[in-house]
């Protein structure tokens, strides 16, 4: 689940009426360093950052809170809930928004657990708190879609949407979340709705992508093209799945290229390009486009690209290495029960 927490309520006002704080010492560079390792997806670096700033005496919550944050980049649940829970802690006893910031995260660690009912909890708590805020309600509805509860989700969802009409990119996170959960013609009715109330105040790029998202691919191929000079990337990216969608995958390859030798390197677009390339069966296309995609640092698709390029591998039948980089990849993916067993057919061939 993406998003961020903890607020038990009762925790969060014993927090207000009986912490003192935990103190600050120092100007917090090794603090910096973790957040700087975690950008860059090191959560080992940054915990050792963060382990040296404890010894600096520098903000205790802050290196909770990175430990925290570091440990659900490491899949840790259990220690990424404890760190933090403990740095709710070190609050100083008024509720601020960096406790709001790390109940969202906390609830993350809730959800991964297992703990759903946990996560809602937090959430239910920040509404209580902050009855405005909008991604507590996105993110709760987001489990309820998960668990089948379609009513609650679709109350979360409008209460989401009145909060901001015009937040047309979380108006189609909703649909994306609502058709991967099996509810896919609830989340056309948002998309709908949006466009039959008039399209004043969206881009061509917004427009063109719930027009995707409604399969009209003749309108969404008219906006995203209009969108190219507008949005960049973005509007790349949805241009060439279009094409594809349309089964014109060259055209697909050629909006994609075009865009990367206009100069500008982008993870994104590589892999959208890759996965082009598989479909076309260009398998050492693909391969070249995902391993040029993990030389651009901080791109986030670190883990997507390692298992596409693995991908590419089978499909090249070159098993060996396949089964290798699979190796590799589940020591820094331990989580990913779908990966395990592939690595176990690999180790077969």
């Amino acid at each position: 689940m993406t998003g961020k927490h903890k607020i038990i309520l009762q925790a969060l006002l014993l927090s207000m009426t009986l912490l003192t704080g935990c103190g600050t010492k120092g100007k917090n560079e090794n603090i910096t360093a973790g957040m700087e390792a975690i950008g860059a997806l090191d959560y080992d670096t940054a915990l050792a950052s963060f382990g040296a700033a404890r010894e600096a005496g520098e903000n205790p919550r802050m290196v909770y809170r990175g430990e925290g944050i570091a440990y659900l980049g490491k899949t840790q649940y259990a220690d990424a809930a404890a760190s933090l829970e403990a740095a709710l802690g070190c609050s100083s006893g008024r509720i601020d928004s960096m406790d709001f910031d790390i109940n969202y995260y906390l609830a993350t660690a809730y959800y991964r657990q297992g703990d759903a009912d946990r996560a809602v909890g937090v959430y239910n708590a920040i509404i209580g708190l902050r009855p405005q805020e909008r991604d507590a309600y996105y993110l709760r509805g987001v489990i309820h879609a998960r668990r089948g509860a379609l009513e609650q989700a679709l109350a979360d969802f409008e209460k989401t949407i009145s909060l901001d009409e015009r937040d047309y990119d979380r108006l189609i996170d909703i649909y994306c979340v609502l058709e991967e959960n099996g509810y896919r013609e609830a989340g056309q009715t948002y998309l709908q709705n949006a466009m039959g109330s008039g399209t004043k105040y969206m881009t061509n790029y917004e427009k063109g992508r719930i027009s995707y998202y409604l399969e009209d691919y003749e309108n969404a191929r008219n906006y995203l093209e209009k969108a190219r000079d507008e949005k960049g990337y973005e509007a790349v990216l949805f241009l060439g799945r279009t094409y594809e969608t349309l089964g014109d995958f060259n055209y697909a390859v050629s909006v994609y290229s075009t865009f990367l030798d206009s100069g500008e390197e982008n993870a994104q677009v590589l892999n959208q390009m890759g996965l082009c390339r598989m479909q076309m069966r260009d398998y050492q296309g693909a391969l070249e486009a995902f391993q040029r995609a993990m030389n651009i640092e901080g791109s986030g698709l670190l883990q997507v690209l390692k298992m596409n390029e693995i991908t590419a591998y089978e499909n090249l039948k070159q098993f060996g290495q396949a089964a290798s980089l699979m190796e590799e990849y589940l020591k820094n993916y331990p989580d990913d029960e779908k990966a395990k067993r592939e690595y176990e057919f690999l180790k077969t061939r």
